[in-house]
């Protein structure tokens, strides 16, 4: 895994996605917990090759600015760059951005700390008792 590491990914806003369909606000356009999806899906996906068999990453952190309203239908581009990366390679963080077709909808920085993933989702389901 290498500082520099960048990701991309696209979507075409659907109803579905909608902040009014997925219980985030009243307004018909492009929800905000959506775009942060899309950035968390990008960055993982961007150094999961980097990874050994068995890990995975999970988000711990989001720091983001959704700056302009996108409506259904607009296509929308995600894009992530990993800027540090924790002395032990357990911590990354991103600098992360989302645009439509128009410009700039949102961006910031995301955290993600690399995980061994059967037993981060054992240690959840412990909690079940």
């Amino acid at each position: 895994m290498e500082i520099g590491t960048k990701g991309t990914a696209e979507l075409t806003v659907t109803e579905e996605l909608l902040a009014n369909k997925v219980g985030s606000g009243l307004v018909a356009v492009y929800a905000t917990p959506m775009m942060i999806a899309g950035l968390e899906g990008t960055a993982a996906a961007s150094v999961a090759d980097a990874l050994e068999p068995g890990q995975t990453t999970v988000g711990c952190r989001m720091n983001v600015s959704h700056v302009a309203a996108t409506p259904a239908g607009m296509k929308v581009r995600f894009e992530t760059e990993l800027t540090a990366m924790s002395a032990n390679g357990k911590m990354l963080t991103f600098r992360v951005a989302a645009y439509d077709e128009k410009g700039l909808i949102g961006e910031g920085e995301h955290e993600r700390a690399v995980v061994w993933k059967e037993r981060f989702e054992q240690k959840a389901q412990a909690k079940l008792g």
